[in-house]
């Protein structure tokens, strides 16, 4: 299976093609914005390096979250519209799922965290390469009491470990990685293993955003303020 995988879900613009697991073709792009201006040179970049052209793909896998609203959207807005100009499937993948793949697996619990402010992170956990439950956005306290409850072998990753580390600086672990996105390589595993017909390309929201829509349109008048009464 040729397949090709995008990433604009945190701190880098990922694409890569990959081939029955063999890299053909990958970028790695740590950034924080402007992931739409540049997603569509590096896929056309990959995909070129890797030969046989966009009909040669046989399958599309982009991350869906949680991350940056606007970051996600872009990824998942680009593979979608790309899978139906191929007739191709579109698969989608955890943020937090790619950032415990890129680890190399060793037995060990595995804490994946994005730093989602407000004093919360993403968080999933990995005991024996399965996850124990769904992503979650937790409270630093929560997510320190979970990780906790791993023991002291547990390795973190994402760039959720150090906000969680300095937030409680007891809290145990064997591995802190606070890499700014999945590898391409964790991304393209996923992206084979993933069943079409249930790992949709949806995006996934733990929370509302943080931007509010405005109260009026373009060119409207404000609304009088409501005296109060005296």
């Amino acid at each position: 299976m040729r397949l090709l995988v995008i990433d604009t879900a945190l701190g880098a613009c990922t694409a890569a093609v990959f081939e029955d697991s063999r890299p053909l073709a990958a970028q790695f792009l740590p950034m924080t914005k402007g992931h739409q201006e540049r997603l569509g040179g590096v896929v056309r970049d990959v995909v070129a390096e890797a030969g046989g052209g966009f009909d040669g793909l046989d399958r599309i896998g982009v991350t869906v979250g949680p991350g940056s609203f606007t970051g996600l959207r872009v990824g998942l807005a680009f593979a979608q519209g790309l899978g139906a100009a191929l007739d191709r499937p579109v698969v989608g993948i955890s943020a937090l799922d790619g950032l415990a793949g890129s680890l190399p697996e060793d037995g060990s619990p595995v804490a994946a965290l994005i730093d989602a402010r407000r004093g919360q992170v993403y968080i999933k956990l990995f005991v024996n390469g399965l996850a124990t439950g769904a992503d979650e956005a937790l409270t630093l306290e929560d997510a320190a009491q979970r990780v906790a409850a791993l023991g002291p072998d547990v390795r973190l990753v994402g760039n959720g470990a150090p906000v969680l580390i300095e937030a409680f600086p007891d809290v145990k672990h064997a591995l802190a990685d606070d890499r700014v996105a999945p590898s391409p390589e964790a991304l393209a595993r996923l992206a084979a293993a993933a069943d079409p017909a249930t790992d949709l390309p949806k995006p996934l929201y733990l929370r509302a955003p943080d931007a509010t829509p405005p109260s009026r349109l373009p060119g409207q008048p404000r609304q009088p303020a409501v005296p109060t009464a005296t």
